[in-house]
């Protein structure tokens, strides 16, 4: 079959949190765009907010990308226009700056808080991102505040990229008013609008060279025709799981041996609580508050909720119990915990597929058990009747195994991870793959450690700065575009993060 032929300045792989943005900046900047992505464009129109329905239709593989190790760690990622970024809770968290300097000194990448502040301002402008307020966040917030008002425990209110947002409660199902402003909806008709072709189902094979130099990509449609892509730039945003697979099966980024190691997954579990009063924990914004007493010890509490199919999904009880608290649903109350782990895992690719391997270490258990200890504290402090942990029946906080832990893993980082020096990573300081000219890396598998937040900020940040950079290179050093104006809506969250 004879394939299709497309020519452009920049090819850019995915449509996410990193695709969308840099395709977005680069188009409008004047330069000829191709976004290839592999999943479908969604209608918001057909949100049913049914989670089994919307896990199938939003999610990779219906949700069910699973770790393998000690425990098993569940791994849910978007697939389509938006990527991720479509089934998120909005949060938007700034890189921390102590993380940044961690990146400047034992990475040696030239970023640092002062520099950054235009890319993060020129992101939260388009994203529209401001505070959520007390009504807004609902009773299952007010729930939290009350517990870490009692304790003392420093805590406020998140910041979020929603734009009329009413408290659907199902963030993670599709906004069904499109409150959210994924990428999906801000900067992929920006990219449109700009003169990108943006193509879906298209599902990109291999990233072609010649020396050591980027010509293409090759990729087949849905209907399994072939597509090439002829481009003096490729920048691939396939995300931290499928971005390394793709260059495995280039035959690039290898060099340095880091090529699908030193993946952070941000582990996460969380706890329900029936309280006294009615919480209706589907109504208003699902994380919408954070605690963040315990951040400098790499343990973070943020909102978690959801309507009652996706309560009786996550409850954790089983038999004649399971009916009697559910059938309380508007009693229930529910707070997540993350961990900034130190524990790594790493990719393994067997034929098209990438099998992700990762063993929680001890530190990180240790963690856990702590951070469960403090939920229960805190849930006890808001006056909780029953505390339910996500651990077996009789198992103690402090006396968590590894495989006691339900986790999930909601923010993979690092597997192909930014670093000056050519052995210490796959891609250099300005996101180029270290050894070829013309390749680069603008998703999450490029940061270089985890972040101890929600990462969707950094990942645009990163990759609005990477599209400066092109455009500088393609102007010949000619004036860059003016950042956007800092957003409106509330002071800048900055959590105490290791």
């Amino acid at each position: 079959m004879t394939p299709t032929t497309l020519s452009a300045d920049v090819c850019v792989i995915g449509a996410g949190a990193g695709g969308a943005v840099l395709a977005a900046e680069l188009a409008e900047g004047g330069m000829r765009v191709v976004v290839l992505e592999q999943g479908p464009e969604h209608d918001p129109d057909s949100f049913t907010a049914r989670p089994p329905q919307m896990l199938a239709r939003l999610y990779r593989d219906g949700g069910q990308t699973i770790t393998l190790g000690d425990p098993p760690i569940a791994v849910p990622l978007g697939k389509g226009i938006g990527g991720t970024t479509l089934i998120n809770s909005g949060t938007c968290f700034r890189t921390p700056p102590q993380v940044l300097e961690r990146w400047h000194r034992e990475f040696g990448l030239d970023v640092d808080e002062q520099s950054m502040r235009q890319y993060f301002e020129r992101v939260e402008e388009a994203l529209s991102v401001s505070e959520v307020t007390p009504e807004l966040a609902g009773n299952n917030a007010a729930v939290a505040r009350q517990g870490a008002e009692r304790l003392g425990w420093s805590h406020g209110y998140l910041r979020r990229n929603a734009k009329g947002c009413v408290g659907s409660g199902v963030c993670a199902f599709g906004c069904p008013t499109s409150a959210k402003q994924h990428t999906g909806i801000t900067y992929i008709p920006r990219a449109r609008s700009a003169g990108a072709t943006i193509l879906t189902g298209a599902d990109v094979r291999r990233v072609e060279v010649s020396g050591r130099r980027v010509e293409g990509v090759e990729a087949k449609r849905a209907d399994g025709s072939p597509l090439l892509v002829k481009s003096p730039i490729v920048a691939i945003a396939a995300g931290t799981i499928h971005t390394p697979a793709l260059l495995a099966r280039s035959g690039l980024g290898g060099d340095s041996g880091q090529l699908g190691h030193n993946l952070a997954l941000h582990p996460a579990t969380g706890a329900f609580a029936r309280m006294e009063q009615t919480v209706n924990m589907a109504r208003g914004v699902p994380q919408s508050f954070y605690v963040d007493e315990f951040a400098d010890q790499g343990i973070m509490f943020e909102g978690v909720a959801g309507p009652p199919s996706y309560a009786a999904m996550s409850l954790p009880v089983s038999g004649r119990r399971h009916a009697r608290i559910m059938s309380q649903y508007p009693q229930l109350a529910q707070l997540g915990l993350m961990v900034s782990d130190s524990s790594r895992g790493r990719l393994h690719f067997l034929a098209s597929r990438p099998v992700i391997r990762y063993d929680l270490n001890h530190t990180d258990l240790e963690r856990f058990r702590t951070g469960l200890a403090r939920l229960q504290q805190l849930f006890e402090a808001a006056g909780a009747l029953e505390v339910f942990l996500p651990l077996p029946p009789g198992v103690a906080p402090r006396a968590a195994r590894r495989r006691d832990l339900k986790l999930i893993g909601f923010h993979p980082l690092g597997t192909a991870r930014a670093d000056a020096r050519p052995g210490h990573g796959v891609v250099d300081g300005q996101l180029q793959l270290h050894g070829i000219e013309g390749v680069y890396v603008a998703d999450g598998s490029a940061v270089p450690s985890a972040l101890g937040v929600n990462p969707q900020l950094t990942i645009m940040a990163l990759a609005t700065r990477l599209a400066f950079h092109l455009l500088g290179v393609a102007a010949a050093h000619a004036p860059l575009p003016a950042p956007a104006a800092p957003a409106r809506g509330g002071a800048h969250v900055r959590p105490r993060t290791p």
